[in-house]
């Protein structure tokens, strides 16, 4: 969407406040990966975020995502503050939503610091939401006059975002849920962790159809079930049928919308 009407006042202040979310979210992660005297996220909680920290916790290599996520949100909080972008249409729409998600990331960061389990759970869950809200509406206001680097700084970072908190999120309910549940629980969690997977892998394939296949959601959520089956079939906890389960709808989840997308693309567009 191009810039065809007047500036706003308040056109200025989301561009400072999407570039005052993004500084917050940075200066937390850095809290995040232990500088300014911070402890390492796979450290704080006791240990509880760690990749041996519940049946359906990543290995650590998965979260080098974030160094993506990162680098995209940083581009676009810049790119959106360019003069021609202050009146631009797209950015009025999305500009405030993306800083909510890059406010609610830090604030995940922050509580996972400083607050306890029970709470990371809820910052991510409401982070969840606003990403899912914010990826819904870029889909929504997407026109073919958009560039690319509005595809790549808008829809795909925030796809991005979008999956990766996914699987995050069941990470860290599952982290919950392995220090505060009974002992016995951990009879069942083979099974459990293959439903919930099978769950993620739908909502993956849910997320890509209702977004007319965007294909960033189902990579990031691929991503996080490739390092997931890493970790359960190479470290502790161990599970073989957890880890296959998990790079098997891993598969599924990357290359449906890819071959849908594919598709999509070779045939004359219906939008």
């Amino acid at each position: 969407m191009n810039a065809v009407d007047t500036r706003r006042p308040a056109d200025l202040v989301r561009q400072i406040a999407v570039l005052s979310a993004v500084s917050f979210m940075l200066i937390a992660a850095m809290v995040g990966v232990g500088l300014f005297g911070g402890t390492a996220v796979q450290d704080v909680q006791g240990g509880a975020l760690d990749s041996d920290g519940s049946y359906l916790a990543p290995a650590g290599s998965a979260f080098s995502i974030w160094s993506v996520i990162y680098v995209g949100l940083i581009a676009y909080a810049i790119w959106q503050a360019l003069p021609r972008q202050r009146a631009n249409e797209r950015q009025r729409a999305l500009g405030w939503l993306v800083a909510l998600t890059a406010v609610l990331n830090g604030i995940w960061l922050v509580v996972a610091q400083f607050a306890t389990l029970p709470l990371t759970v809820v910052a991510i869950v409401v982070l969840l939401a606003a990403l899912a809200m914010t990826f819904r509406r870029a889909v929504v206001t997407r026109t073919p006059d958009d560039g690319l680097v509005d595809a790549v700084l808008l829809d795909g970072v925030t796809g991005l975002h979008l999956g990766w908190v996914t699987v995050a999120t069941v990470a860290n309910t599952a982290a919950l849920l392995t220090q505060t549940g009974p002992a016995s629980w951990e009879s069942s969690a083979d099974v459990w962790g293959v439903v919930v997977l099978l769950v993620v892998g739908v909502i993956g394939l849910c997320i890509a159809f209702a977004s007319r296949w965007r294909v960033t959601p189902p990579l990031a959520i691929g991503w996080g079930l490739v390092w997931l089956g890493v970790a359960r079939l190479g470290g502790e906890p161990q599970s073989t049928v957890i880890g296959v389960t998990a790079v098997i709808v891993a598969a599924i989840v990357v290359l449906v919308p890819l071959i849908a997308a594919a598709l999509r693309l070779l045939r004359p567009s219906t939008d």
